[in-house]
């Protein structure tokens, strides 16, 4: 009686969820009728559209990173269109000229319909890899200097003059899992994205530790993704922006965001923003084991900064937010640089009691989350200057 009541409960949490973020399902009939299944797969498609096919003959290639590596290094716009499948590789992108990958299918503006499938199964347990980046499914960079983590307070020292990489890069309708583990066992990435623009729309990204990696000098919006993990799995250097999305915890460990500041000679904003979205256990099974333990972030570093705006929080969440990354004063990465904020979280899992006795999330006043309200307020170029957003699909840009 008790699983039936909790899994009642669940659904109904989730119709609600549901309910409430229909209203601003962005318009994708850009791409939609290339995405819709016809006899001829390229209808409606734009110039420079290549065909991903794993069982027709007839298809440009049977494989996504065979199409990716036919590219010219042009400043040509490309379009791969793939279809319905599970494909097992590793995708990397380096051109620097605008490219879409799609998805093919009927209903573009529904995460949960998607059928195509990237697959890889890579952890780096036990230092198995150099790098957290080897583990990627899908790593977007202008080169390999560019993507590495590197360690330390400040990363991997990617030089002065690696050149920027993709300006315009955009999935739809695509989904990353990373399968190496069904636990927290070492950094095992889906996505990751340096010196580089890219948006993911109404796509999918699973692991367990790490699951997007945002670099040196990335920006990464996602819209109405699906993002699980279980540990740090919003990390990285460079802006994330998650809007209308739903974050689904598989089990708690570390944090869900763990991030990185930059000393700059110019004020900038990176960090991870997550925006109008929905902080869940990952289903109703797991819930119950996980009331109060999970926490909105660790400070990677003292200028950690992420910020939750206008999001909701499931039982899941612990009362005080946030954590240090330790309890010893000289290691635990939290000075008056850090900012791990919030404003109007809303749900069971958020305390505002609680978070004040915690003294470590800070809840922000209008005034102060102004400055982070848009992704126009905090996406940057590589000099410091305001970024041009046209990158950002506009039909998914809200404000």
């Amino acid at each position: 009686m008790v699983v039936f009541q909790n899994n009642q409960r669940w659904a109904i949490i989730s119709a609600i969820i549901l309910a409430i973020s229909r209203p601003t399902i962005a318009d994708t009939s850009i791409y939609s009728k290339c995405q819709a299944p016809t006899p001829n797969p390229l209808t409606g498609c734009p110039p420079n559209t290549l065909w991903v096919s794993q069982t027709d003959c007839a298809a440009d290639f049977n494989t996504i990173q065979g199409a990716i590596s036919s590219l010219p290094d042009n400043n040509t716009n490309y379009t791969i269109l793939v279809m319905p499948g599970m494909y097992i590789e590793q995708l990397n992108v380096t051109r620097s000229a605008p490219l879409t990958i799609l998805g093919q299918t009927p209903t573009p503006n529904e995460q949960g319909d998607n059928s195509v499938t990237v697959y890889w199964a890579s952890a780096n347990s036990n230092g198995r890899f150099t790098d957290n980046v080897f583990t990627s499914v899908l790593t977007i960079a202008p080169n390999l200097a560019a993507s590495l983590t590197g360690s330390g307070n400040t990363g991997y020292p990617v030089p002065a003059d690696t050149p920027f990489g993709c300006i315009d890069f955009r999935v739809y309708n695509i989904d990353f899992r990373n399968v190496a583990t069904e636990i927290s066992a070492g950094p095992s990435l889906a996505v990751s994205i340096s010196r580089a623009n890219a948006g993911f729309y109404f796509s999918g990204f699973y692991s367990y530790q790490d699951t997007v990696y945002v670099g040196k000098l990335g920006n990464a919006y996602f819209y109405r993704n699906t993002i699980a993990g279980q540990t740090d799995f919003f990390y990285g250097f460079g802006t994330a922006w998650i809007q209308h999305s739903w974050i689904q915890m598989r089990s708690c460990g570390g944090g869900v965001t763990a991030w990185k500041g930059t000393n700059t000679t110019f004020a900038n904003k990176y960090g991870v923003y997550i925006s109008d979205s929905f902080l869940n256990a990952a289903n109703s099974s797991i819930a119950p084991a996980m009331v109060g333990k999970c926490y909105l972030g660790r400070s990677w570093n003292a200028q950690h900064r992420s910020v939750y705006i206008n999001t909701y929080m499931d039982t899941s969440i612990r009362g005080q937010g946030y954590e240090k990354w330790s309890s010893n004063p000289l290691t635990d990465n939290y000075n008056n640089y850090t900012i791990m904020a919030e404003y109007k979280s809303s749900g069971p899992g958020f305390n505002l009691t609680a978070r004040i006795a915690g003294n470590v999330t800070q809840e922000f006043t209008a005034d102060q989350a102004r400055a982070y309200r848009t992704p126009k307020d905090v996406f940057m170029k590589p000099d410091g200057s305001q970024s041009d957003i046209s990158w950002i699909d506009p039909a998914a840009y809200n404000w």
